[in-house]
């Protein structure tokens, strides 16, 4: 308990880092389990509901996560007691939005398919999907609310649980499906991934005690809930104006990069296999490690914010020289391992060459990719949300300029390029931003 106390960015980091590690564990044998099911192609029409799925969460949870747990932060290290109204606030906000979001892909699932992923046959997972974004809002809001407290524990209870039921409930319909004679269509992967967000925000909302939290509510605080709602949506509409801003420019880089792949000479079949590859197989496989770094990021937004607050600026640069030490050097440990053993684990795992070449090149991103996640999390920490959408927006252009013109003349070897150059940029970005601030600063 006394560790616990004096030390919760170290045993938050942890108890999220090995429940990540398991869930990144299980997703990735859960991945080449759907690649060997369903095939390359199919993974591709898969990967096209991603954007979709992102753009749902940023434009009614994400920034409400974050704003509530900043709040929180804020409210119990100057009040001396965590405060529940944040989060019914939140709540008020992100789930009718969310609502809406659902209604409008449920009911226009087959124009978005058609007009804007160019695939007919998403349009049937459009509709499950549509299901998973109010449970993800109310989700999202919950999990604000723990990290703000630094009770870790809860939200990586709930990821863990995610993805045991989602991976249980497609497994379990994928064999029923074969063992009645029948093809399981990839559209079970989108319902299992419903299922799970149904358990996880469960789990989320009865981990909460009905007790505290009324008490909580019931205790005279010094703003009001006008003064709350002020400063919850000053924190939360330009971030989720920046991930909504983000996540439309990864839209189009995502539904683009099939379409320059058939400019280059590819066929349909042959572009969404590669698309397929890359961001269903490879993609993930480099993101494994970023459980860590994804960890300590979510913890050290309400802790910097916490320090930031209090005024001690010795913490913020402490947490802030630690964090681009040790993440920089697990990048360029998973550099070394990616580029020396890719091409191996592309073919053993996947069976996939392309997968293995993939995983090759994308390592040389690895101390860039890990960094710059805990570097945009200690930047928000500090206020600078508006810089960070700026950087972000920045390096997304300069992606997608790479989408668009080296594609069609490079293939896909074109878009590594531009992830490689867009995440250097950005990462020098960060780092300049963060010492001048340090320097400004400074005792």
């Amino acid at each position: 308990m006394k560790v616990r106390q004096r030390h919760p960015l170290i045993v938050g980091t942890f108890i999220l880092t090995a429940t990540g590690f398991i869930s990144r564990l299980i997703g990735f044998f859960y991945r080449i389990y759907l690649s060997r099911l369903f095939g390359e192609e199919e993974m591709g029409i898969y990967q096209l509901l991603s954007p979709v799925l992102s753009l749902s969460f940023s434009l009614t949870a994400a920034g409400y996560q974050t704003a509530i747990s900043k709040l929180v932060a804020e409210q119990t290290a100057t009040q001396r007691r965590p405060s529940f109204r944040p989060v019914l606030l939140g709540l008020s906000l992100s789930l009718p939005l969310s609502l809406l979001c659902n209604a409008v892909l449920y009911f226009f699932a087959e124009p978005i398919s058609i007009r804007l992923l160019h695939e007919a046959r998403t349009a049937s997972m459009l509709r499950i999907l549509s299901f998973s974004v109010p449970l993800s809002a109310i989700h999202a809001c919950f999990n604000g609310y723990f990290y703000g407290i630094k009770k870790a524990g809860i939200p990586a209870g709930s990821q863990l649980l995610e993805q045991i039921v989602r991976v249980g409930s497609v497994y379990i319909i994928s064999i029923h499906s074969l063992s009645q004679g029948r093809t399981p269509s990839i559209g079970i992967a989108i319902l299992g991934l419903t299922i799970g967000e149904f358990f996880s925000m469960l789990m989320a909302v009865l981990a909460l005690s009905p007790r505290k939290q009324m008490f909580s509510l019931l205790q005279p605080g010094t703003e009001t809930a006008r003064m709350l709602y002020g400063k919850l949506l000053a924190m939360a509409l330009p971030l989720t104006a920046n991930r909504i801003i983000l996540n439309l420019l990864q839209s189009v880089e995502s539904i683009s990069i099939p379409s320059r792949l058939r400019l280059y000479g590819y066929d349909k079949v042959t572009a969404l296999s590669v698309y397929g590859v890359l961001t269903g197989m490879a993609m993930p496989f480099i993101f494994f490690p970023n459980a860590l770094t994804g960890s300590l990021a979510v913890l050290l937004l309400p802790m910097i914010s916490e320090s930031y607050a209090l005024g001690d600026m010795k913490s913020v640069k402490r947490a802030a020289l630690r964090t681009v030490k040790y993440c920089g050097l697990l990048g360029f440990i998973c550099m070394g391992i990616f580029v020396l053993l890719g091409r191996w684990m592309g073919t053993s795992l996947f069976h996939s060459p392309l997968a293995g070449y993939f995983i090759t090149t994308l390592g040389f991103l690895c101390p860039f990719l890990y960094l710059d996640t805990t570097l945009s999390s200690i930047l928000q920490g500090l206020g600078m949300a508006g810089h960070i959408f700026t950087m972000n927006v920045i390096c997304m252009l300069l992606r997608l300029c790479f989408v668009l013109l080296a594609i069609p003349h490079f293939g896909i070897t074109g878009y590594l390029w531009g992830l490689l150059v867009s995440q250097l940029t950005l990462g020098v970005l960060y780092l300049v931003y963060l010492f001048r601030f340090l320097k400004k600063h400074q005792d």
